[in-house]
């Protein structure tokens, strides 16, 4: 607990800040959000800020780029802590340019962190949307022909495969999994069980601790075809390859392996004749111009933290308000909720829970306040409660330290690739 924070006066309204261990934090939001979070195993992922410096300056590009692709690859496990805005995309690319002789070998790092900020441009895009097909499937099959229902040997594990009930296991237990496990998983369960990609976007959305809508669902697009030019689906010895035989030697079905053909005779069985050779590209996306950095007009009286910015970026009293709603929509599992909370407890900031704009509003009459401030977001949820908070209070929008210029001539979002061609010399300079 911050030593300004000792002796505080607190609300019935405001949350326990105190907790002797993870296990007693994990014991209260069980009881004090019983009737919106399940339950679930406490990741040993740790939140906040220390845990996240931490993870950052341990961090070798030139081993990343050597070994991402490999289940025991040099991984960052950054992704939580960026996603909460406890760290930035600019401070995580400028500390890894500092731990390489060229800016060259740290390019695959940066590249990485490129795809977060073009799916939070996608998303301040396309809003709500992310939750619908972007483009036709390219597997020949029609989108009503996949199932609705997530199958529940694959979300307890109970395959019988190793890989994907490891896999599984994996995301129930810790709330992280390997961006190569993620893929496999999601093609598993898209182009082998023919499950519809929203069930498992919003399967992986209640356990992930870097669950982020826009970075999740889109990547299941990419994965389902719906946002890509061919459906992505692996093999035996690609698994085998990347996770060093790990699953496949103890597998009981080793010996009728789904995946242990060639990508000839699996694009064959999978998909209808010739499904992944076309396809249509979505309408060019040019990304909407970032929101300029603004200056309070004057001294902000409260800052309003949220989910996406959890991070001190005003010395004005703060509030963080967990929204009952979200937590009911996604269904969030303990071990985001813990991991979120022990982010927020090295923060002087009251924590709260209710409806957002209710406890913003009642913050406000009851201190007499008009100036809130707090930091940008694409949600659509962030953008409808800033709206109607405009209309009551001098509402201002901070931006985080900027990770790349706008090109000029705007972005093409339609794909990566696209986006990558024109920021890529900016998001390699360090910031000034």
């Amino acid at each position: 607990m911050p030593a300004s924070w000792k002796g505080r006066r607190v609300s019935e309204r405001t949350l326990r800040r105190d907790f002797s261990s993870r296990e007693e934090l994990a014991d209260y939001l069980r009881t004090e959000f019983a009737e919106v979070v399940n339950d679930s195993p406490i990741s040993p992922i740790v939140g906040g800020r220390r845990a996240a410096l931490e993870r950052l300056h341990s961090i070798d590009p030139v081993a990343y780029a050597r070994s991402r692709n490999h289940l025991k690859g040099r991984v960052s496990v950054l992704s939580p802590y960026l996603r909460h805005g406890v760290l930035t995309l600019s401070e995580v690319r400028d500390y890894a340019l500092s731990r390489v002789n060229v800016p060259e070998q740290a390019e695959k790092f940066i590249n990485e962190l490129g795809w977060r900020d073009y799916w939070q441009r996608l998303y301040r895009q396309l809003g709500k949307r992310i939750w619908s097909d972007l483009e036709t499937y390219k597997t020949g099959h029609a989108a009503r022909t996949y199932a609705a229902e997530l199958p529940q040997d694959v979300e307890q594990g109970h395959t019988g495969l190793a890989c994907i009930d490891g896999f599984s296991r994996q995301l129930n237990e810790t709330g992280y999994l390997h961006n190569h496990a993620r893929m496999w998983l999601a093609a598993y369960l898209v182009h082998w069980r023919k499950v519809g990609w929203q069930r498992g976007a919003a399967w992986f959305l209640r356990h992930l601790l870097d669950g982020d809508p826009a970075s999740n669902n889109l990547s299941w697009q990419w994965v389902a075809s719906t946002f890509s030019h061919k459906p992505y689906f692996f093999n035996r010895e690609n698994l085998e390859r990347f996770t060093s035989s790990e699953f496949c030697s103890s597998c009981k079905l080793r010996q009728a392996c789904p995946f242990d053909k060639s990508y000839e005779q699996l694009e064959v069985q999978l998909f209808r004749p010739g499904s992944g050779r076309t396809f249509s590209s979505s309408a060019s996306l040019q990304a909407e111009p970032t929101r300029p950095r603004v200056k309070p007009t004057s001294r902000p009286e409260l800052f309003w933290m949220h989910g996406d910015g959890l991070r001190q970026a005003s010395s004005a009293p703060a509030l963080f308000v967990f929204d009952l709603s979200v937590l009911r929509r996604y269904r969030i599992t303990l071990k985001r909720l813990v991991f979120l909370y022990e982010c927020l407890l090295e923060l002087e900031v009251d924590i709260e829970r209710g409806d957002v704009l209710a406890c913003l509003r009642q913050r406000l009459r009851r201190d007499g306040l008009s100036q809130v401030a707090t930091t940008d977001s694409p949600a659509p949820g962030f953008i409808k409660i800033c709206r109607q908070l405009e209309a009551e209070a001098n509402l201002n929008i901070l931006t985080e330290p900027l990770f790349l210029e706008e090109p000029a001539g705007g972005m093409d979002l339609a794909r990566f690739s696209r986006y990558w061609q024109k920021v890529k010399a900016s998001a390699m300079a360090p910031s000034r």
